[in-house]
């Protein structure tokens, strides 16, 4: 459906841009609040560049 590519469209950018996401080596969390905060981080300045 049309929805999906959107959806998928930013799980590839998420992934590009949170290297957290996708190496285990340079850049992890050792804590879960900080890596949940990384993920945060992304999406509310992600949404914002949407707005404008």
């Amino acid at each position: 459906t049309g929805k999906t590519s959107y959806i998928e469209r930013f799980n590839n950018t998420l992934r590009q841009r949170v290297g957290r996401l996708v190496r285990k080596t340079l850049s992890f969390s050792k804590k879960l609040e900080n890596h949940i905060g990384a993920v945060w981080n992304f999406v509310h300045h992600y949404n914002a560049l949407l707005r404008a």
